[in-house]
């Protein structure tokens, strides 16, 4: 990763070696946080024989994870601004290790759901924090390019939560293997502290009138809102899909047996990696050329709703293939994210990011649980397996176009141009 040239006006931006030495830094945390994330789809017919587990368990157990994550990000937003990437992402890291612990004890369906809580509390910071930290140490352009290398890394991760656990199984198991986690989140908290730099608070930018504390600048800055709706349904149910349902729906609906499904989340994963790596090169360029992250969105998006529904009408026959088109065409409504911290005030990049994260997090917790309650709700009522699962992500399209939808009318309405 290479920034830009820095700018005199400002003296926190880091050269490119300094740039690349950091975000190696956090990228192996984030990669830990992603394989943590990821994981439980891989592990599902294990855990599910294991412990007994409905696909309501299952759906709760994932989202325990984000349900830890989203109830962090307020705190965590105003922390990173008052103290920076560093001293923050590091006590949260310290609760991750805990977690990962606490998952290989434990013995029952609820330690897992607690330990899982732990987990996604302790990772919660690793890329708000990275984020907050280029807002002021990256020119805008170098941002946009390490969001979705940082996001690239967070595929890594999820490619390795598949076939390398997948191997890893008969060797370790799956407690084994959150041993190992645990030692992992200890070295990259290691790499942060002797890397990262210091946080130099400021009150406000020279010239300026002091930024307001709190989260009340961020709700009312009208392009947040514009892309709200996005993050919560569009952004989080397809995380929800790939890090989750997506295993289920290959064995339960395509055929596939635990290993083919493992091979799945592979590829699924890596086609996600190397979309990520073509928006981190490209994005600079389209910057350059005037393209705005919601003109991206506003035009692209749809063909992720297109995707959907065909895996809906195709049924047993949407395997991988589709279900990787259908998460890299969501890429897409990633472009919100680092936008959002470059439409408010570096001072509020913690509060904005955190903010933002937290809607697309609840929208991962939300849709994990309710896909797996509406695919035993559908069950109940005398439907087929398949039939279920078809419905369940019927109804998840609906409300991914409504919430297009919303975002569409806003930006019609109110283009960013005008409210950054």
């Amino acid at each position: 990763m290479t920034p830009a040239a820095p700018v005199s006006a400002h003296r926190d931006q880091l050269g490119a070696r300094a740039a690349t030495i950091v975000f190696l830094a956090f990228a192996l945390a984030y990669f830990l946080s992603a394989l943590a994330r990821a994981v439980t789809a891989t592990l599902s017919p294990t855990l599910s024989a294991e412990f007994s587990l409905t696909a309501g368990d299952l759906g709760l157990l994932a989202g325990g994870y984000f349900f830890g994550f989203a109830l962090t990000q307020l705190p965590m937003g105003k922390w990173l601004d008052q103290h920076g990437p560093r001293r923050v992402v590091l006590g949260f890291l310290s609760l991750a290790v805990v977690g990962c612990m606490a998952f290989a004890m434990a013995e029952s369906f609820g330690g897992l759901l607690v330990a899982r809580v732990l987990i996604g509390m302790g990772v919660s910071a690793c890329l708000m924090a990275p984020l907050t930290g280029y807002r002021r140490w990256l020119a805008p352009a170098a941002q946009l390019r390490a969001n979705s290398w940082m996001l690239m890394t967070g595929s890594f991760g999820m490619v390795a939560a598949t076939l390398p656990v997948q191997w890893l199984m008969p060797f370790l198991g799956w407690r084994g293997l959150f041993w190992v986690l645990a030692g992992l989140v200890a070295v990259a908290m290691a790499g942060i502290a002797w890397r990262v730099p210091a946080w130099r608070h400021e009150a406000h930018d020279a010239g300026q009138a002091p930024v307001e504390e709190g989260y009340g600048i961020v709700w009312r800055n009208a392009y947040f809102r514009q892309m709200v709706p996005l993050g919560l349904v569009n952004h989080g149910g397809m995380v929800a899909i790939q890090t989750l349902w997506a295993g289920p729906w290959m064995v339960k609906v395509a055929g596939y047996t635990p290993a083919q499904a493992a091979g799945g989340l592979f590829a699924i994963n890596l086609v996600m990696l190397l979309s990520f790596w073509v928006w981190g090169m490209v994005n600079p360029r389209l910057a350059r050329q005037g393209f705005t992250p919601e003109a991206l969105i506003g035009w692209g998006l749809p063909l992720s709703l297109l995707l959907l529904a065909a895996i809906v009408v195709m049924g047993p026959a949407a395997g991988w293939p589709m279900l990787a088109l259908y998460c890299a065409s969501c890429t897409m409504a990633s472009q919100a994210q680092p936008a959002v911290a470059l439409a408010l005030p570096s001072a509020v990049a913690g509060r904005a990011l955190s903010a933002y994260n937290l809607a697309i997090f609840a929208g991962v917790f939300v849709m994990q649980w309710a896909l797996g309650l509406m695919i035993d709700g559908l069950r109940w009522l005398g439907w087929d397996e398949v039939a279920g699962f078809r419905g369940a992500f019927a109804v998840f399209g609906l409300c991914s176009v409504v919430a297009y939808g919303v975002f569409w009318r806003a930006w019609r309405r109110q283009p960013a141009s005008t409210s950054r």
